[in-house]
């Protein structure tokens, strides 16, 4: 459940929804796991003991330290919510509720010191980690990413995290982006949209029933995540089928020639989908992110292969 912001539903609404799902599916022996993206603010503990009641999973929303967050979450009247989040956050990760907490989510501001920022995060105890490129694509290019620049604004925040996060004499914490990269050096499957081939295994139902691919689409243009589709009309089964997600099945052939001469083709994927979109190629070229990308992935693959050419020759 994400939005917007699940919580405004209230807890009455949340527990009929997951009631009911679950009560439905039941008979076909299909268990439901649910799970909550939150900006946390009304994240009080009554919510706490209704989430733990129903097993649901939280996640939060928080982009680092009190003036990395307040620069763009902020009440109407200019007020920033750090201080609200925060206490939020406490009330999740150091009391007897830490076993619902699934993690923090950081949208990526290059103006954020980069270190100081994952320090902040790392306050909180957090499973995991997940830093989001902001969105944006070749026609509405995201934040300080220039199209037609090689430069790597991105990759270099992004390296500095990689080499602390990976170096630490124990793991702090998952960091799915990276995690995601090195599986995919190692030969493994991704699990995230956000890099390698995977067929993309989700689907989203909006609050009318209606049946969409990924939400993140609409950031494309308007319009672009919509199947035409509703539950009380159409199968899943069915909605495989549809054109635009049968593209995000097929893997390499559905990327550009561009990409697939790349050398890690197999790793990056394209990148996330709606970050490839342009009005010329639609989603075929490669993502706004592309020098990013490369400077990250092989920055992350110098390390894995040094460390395990390391291991190897001490054997």
């Amino acid at each position: 459940m994400h939005g917007g912001e699940p919580l405004l539903a209230g807890p009455d609404f949340i527990s009929y929804a997951v009631r009911v799902i679950r009560t439905e599916v039941a008979d076909v022996g299909t268990r439901v796991r649910v799970s909550i993206q939150t900006n946390g603010l009304r994240l009080d503990e009554a919510f706490l003991r209704l989430f733990e009641h129903l097993e649901i999973r939280v996640g939060v929303s928080l982009d680092g330290d009190e003036q990395a967050q307040d620069r763009h979450r902020r009440f109407f009247n200019g007020k920033g919510s750090h201080t609200a989040v925060s206490a939020s956050l406490r009330r999740l990760a150091s009391g007897p509720f830490h076993h619902l907490f699934s993690g923090l989510l950081c949208t990526i501001d290059i103006r954020n010191d980069p270190l100081a920022t994952y320090e902040a995060l790392l306050a909180f105890d957090p499973p995991a980690i997940d830093f989001l490129l902001p969105h944006g694509n070749w026609v509405t290019p995201p934040p300080f990413r220039d199209p037609d620049s090689s430069a790597t604004p991105y990759a270099d925040w992004l390296i500095p995290i990689f080499d602390r996060w990976y170096g630490s004499p124990s793991q702090e914490t998952e960091i799915r982006f990276f995690t995601e990269i090195m599986r995919l050096l190692l030969g493994q499957d991704s699990r995230t949209e956000t890099v390698g081939l995977s067929p993309v295994r989700m689907a989203v139902i909006e609050t009318d029933g209606s049946i969409e691919q990924s939400d993140i689409l609409k950031s494309s243009y308007p319009g672009a995540a919509a199947t035409r589709m509703h539950i009380l009309r159409d199968s899943f089964d069915a909605v495989l089928r549809h054109p635009a997600i049968v593209a995000r099945q097929i893997g390499e052939r559905a990327l550009s020639p561009v990409c697939r001469g790349c050398d890690i083709v197999s790793v990056c994927g394209g990148g996330l989908y709606a970050h490839r979109y342009s009005t010329t190629g639609g989603f075929l070229g490669p993502s706004v992110y592309c020098p990013d990308l490369h400077r990250l992935i092989t920055h992350i693959r110098a390390r894995v292969l040094r460390d395990i050419s390391r291991l190897k020759g001490s054997r």
